[in-house]
């Protein structure tokens, strides 16, 4: 399921970015972050959570869960594109409570189930859903409290993508690097564990600043700076090399990290903007061109061969990353560029995102196909 899930996300991200200036902000927005990411990140945590506890694979009813979100997501896209289905964002809503809450309720039960510790990540995992939780009440509370939707909505905007998908996102980036490298970074547990309370504390001053409060949305972008220095500092110092490179995932995944950054930065300057000081920016626009798409292609230029082929690496994989990373510096620079320039409030950023999603989707399904060929001629 997750390789299809890989795919259905960057498709969704490249049909809304096509989309996005010829519709409503809100439905090209959810066809990223409800169709495209949601359904992915569960069938990610699905995968990661029995390894991050050390305890047996997901049963089969929990790989559901994805399927579950994906419906949730679809009904809130047709909602907003087609009136007549207002009710849909709600019953969406609800469906993605139902799957969310269901695999925090299971990854709290391996928790408690394993021996040891687990993982630092799986406490990122945790947070990142209970924010999910909170931000999809937050919608249905506007239901019953439409004078307080604007803010509602805000509210829900900023825990979704700082929280839920910032602090998923984060978490993974900082285990998986040093995988794509090949070399450990020692810090990785200590540094998850002592910057997982700023990351919260951040993510929860934005969203209730942005909503109610606009000065404490300042104080949360400035508590979240401090895990993403750190952690960018780390690469820095230990996989340059891996990060500048012309080919691989790694540089994919250093542009994510720094389009996560900008679209922080937009955010700050948003208040800025509107008084007339610097030209207006586009904070979402921003995080959903500069950061989903290398996060999700960087992430599947590594993991995908793993996914398909299960157990002992061998030649085979090697082949198949190679040729999915082939140009990842390019695709790097390119997304950074988009990112740039639709934070900006520029069209032209969304249609060059679109167009790199594009070149790596063609690339990456030219790979599988030569990949599955040579598989199937050598089952060693």
């Amino acid at each position: 399921m997750l390789p299809a899930l890989v795919f259905l996300a960057l498709a969704a991200f490249a049909a809304a970015l096509l989309w996005s200036p010829h519709a409503g902000r809100a439905a090209a927005l959810h066809l990223i972050l409800a169709v495209g990411a949601m359904p992915l990140i569960f069938g990610a945590m699905n995968h990661f959570i029995p390894v991050l506890t050390r305890t047996r694979i997901a049963a089969t009813g929990l790989l559901s869960l994805p399927i579950l979100a994906l419906a949730g997501g679809a009904l809130v896209v047709g909602a907003l594109s087609l009136p007549d289905l207002f009710w849909g964002r709600y019953a969406g809503a609800l469906l993605a409570v139902a799957a969310a809450s269901a695999l925090l309720v299971w990854s709290r039960r391996r928790r408690a189930g394993m021996l040891g510790r687990p993982h630092p990540c799986l406490a990122w995992y945790e947070a990142a859903l209970a924010c999910l939780v909170v931000a999809l009440f937050a919608i249905l509370a506007s239901a019953i409290w439409p004078q307080q939707t604007i803010a509602l909505r805000r509210l829900h905007l900023h825990l979704n993508t700082l929280g839920f998908v910032g602090m998923t996102a984060v978490s993974t980036l900082a285990v998986l690097l040093p995988t794509v490298a090949g070399r450990p970074d020692q810090e990785v547990g200590p540094r998850l564990r002592r910057d997982l309370p700023w990351a919260v504390a951040g993510t929860l001053l934005v969203a209730i600043g942005s909503a109610w409060f606009g000065p404490l949305a300042w104080i949360g972008g400035a508590l979240w700076a401090i895990p993403l220095a750190r952690l960018g500092a780390s690469w820095l110092r230990l996989y340059r090399t891996e990060i500048l490179a012309l080919h691989g995932a790694a540089p994919l995944l250093a542009a994510a990290l720094v389009g996560l950054a900008l679209s922080m930065i937009f955010g700050a300057m948003a208040p800025m903007t509107a008084a007339g000081w610097f030209r207006p920016t586009e904070p979402a626009l921003a995080f959903v061109s500069g950061f989903m798409p290398p996060l999700v292609s960087g992430a599947a230029s590594q993991l995908l061969p793993v996914w398909l082929r299960p157990g002992v690496q061998s030649s085979w994989h090697a082949k198949l990353r190679d040729s999915l990373g082939r140009y990842g510096g390019v695709r790097a620079v390119l997304f950074c560029f988009g990112g740039i320039a639709a934070g900006m409030d520029h069209e032209w950023g969304l249609l060059l995102g679109a167009a790199t999603l594009v070149w790596f989707l063609l690339q990456a399904s030219a790979a599988l196909l030569q990949a599955l060929i040579i598989r199937e001629g050598n089952p060693s």
